[in-house]
């Protein structure tokens, strides 16, 4: 039994959801994103989303929990948005951004250039005595992820002493080292 797939969604103020055949459509504030939804049935009645289940075979089963919550994160995205941190903890790491262009210097001998999906918008936040910290919103977080994953994947944070591409507020599993 899937208890987060039993739990409607409430759609906000500003949001429409269209649903033909097995596609759904929301529209909010900040954009419009569309799932195609198969193996459940999808109803909206007086402002909740309810996600059903024909039968209780085993791929329902599993696919109704997950289909509810790609449901509730397209509402919250198209309404709210969907915001990731990065932070560069190293000496000389460095971010800048022109536009949809990210530029990093993670100690490799020449800078990595990154072009962005326009849908996602880039911000770069370098203080003096901070750690550089690159914000990445969007209103898909499907998409946020993944190119917050790939930054990360440029330079992973290593567990010696840290350094690396990290999410703000993630806890590095830390290393002892050579013992003398």
């Amino acid at each position: 039994m899937s208890r987060i797939g039993n739990n409607p969604v409430a759609i906000p103020e500003g949001v429409t959801v269209d649903v033909k055949d097995s596609v759904v459509t929301v529209k909010g504030k900040l954009g419009e994103l569309t799932q195609n939804f198969d193996t459940v049935g999808i109803k909206v009645e007086d402002g909740n989303v309810l996600v059903t289940r024909s039968s209780d075979l085993k791929d329902q089963k599993a696919k109704h929990g997950l289909y509810r919550s790609l449901m509730n994160n397209m509402i919250e995205g198209v309404s709210k948005g969907w915001t990731k941190e990065l932070e560069l903890v190293g000496v000389g790491y460095r971010a800048s951004n022109q536009g949809q262009k990210l530029d990093l210097a993670l100690g490799f001998s020449h800078n990595i250039i990154l072009n962005i999906a326009p849908e996602v918008k880039v911000e770069t936040i370098s203080e003096k005595g901070k750690n550089p910290i690159i914000k990445l919103t969007s209103f898909d977080k499907q998409l946020v992820g993944q190119v917050a994953a790939k930054i990360r994947g440029f330079r992973r944070p290593e567990p010696y002493k840290g350094k690396g591409v990290k999410f703000v507020g993630e806890v590095i599993r830390r290393k002892a080292g050579k013992s003398a």
